[in-house]
């Protein structure tokens, strides 16, 4: 049975339709839910995955688009998202992931298919193939898609002590003036997350920057900094 099939045959037995109409109200979502939850969709994912293995980087983006095209419920999407952070995917975390990873991003359009994306998948494959990767980081906060230039943005979120403020700065600069909500949110969270390793530097940053980034994204900046 193609993996797809297997997907939805398990989601559906742990659908709870008193759940769906309120997730998809909340999520403000066009395609329906199924009103599976996370914690049982995070343990079907464990127990569907266990036994996956991929021999190539191709079979693997196969299966994951796929189950991201042919999804009839958004949880199925949130499957396709979760096969991408496959354990036994981690050498598949390439450049060539990238193609992957922009069709989820620019045909899901929404945060909570974006976000994961942007802080985990793109900071793994940022980090086994630095260059051109930040080369493209770099093309994508400039283009005319806003979730492409909120992963831009995001994709250090995990970096800690090796953020490359270079890029994060780079990143953020065609975005600072945005009126888009998801953007001042993205440029307030990516700063308060380097803040954890270095208040000092953000507090500079955000001065530096006062009259142009946003109410919104000076106040997340600064949230955990005393």
């Amino acid at each position: 049975m193609p993996l797809r099939q297997m997907v939805r045959a398990a989601l559906t037995a742990l659908a709870d339709a008193s759940k769906a109409g309120p997730m998809q109200a909340y999520m403000k979502s066009d395609m329906p839910y199924l009103g599976v939850s996370a914690v049982p969709l995070q343990q079907m994912c464990k127990k569907l995955f266990a036994d996956l293995r991929y021999n190539s980087a191709d079979a693997w983006q196969d299966d994951v688009l796929a189950l991201w095209r042919d999804a009839h419920f958004r949880e199925e999407r949130y499957v396709a998202i979760a096969l991408t952070g496959l354990s036994g995917a981690r050498a598949f975390q390439r450049f060539a992931a990238l193609g992957m990873y922009e069709e989820i991003v620019t045909s899901g359009a929404w945060w909570d298919y974006v976000d994961p994306i942007a802080t985990q998948r793109l900071w793994q494959v940022l980090c086994n193939d630095p260059a051109p990767v930040k080369q493209r980081m770099r093309q994508w906060s400039t283009g005319d898609n806003m979730w492409k230039r909120r992963c831009a943005i995001l994709c250090q979120n995990k970096a800690k002590q090796a953020t490359d403020l270079d890029l994060l700065y780079d990143c953020i600069e065609p975005s600072m003036d945005s009126k888009e909500f998801f953007l001042r949110k993205g440029i307030g969270w990516a700063l308060r997350e380097y803040a954890w390793t270095d208040p000092a530097e953000v507090r500079r940053y955000v001065s530096a920057n006062v009259d142009r980034l946003s109410g919104l994204s000076r106040r997340e900046a600064l949230k955990n900094i005393s």
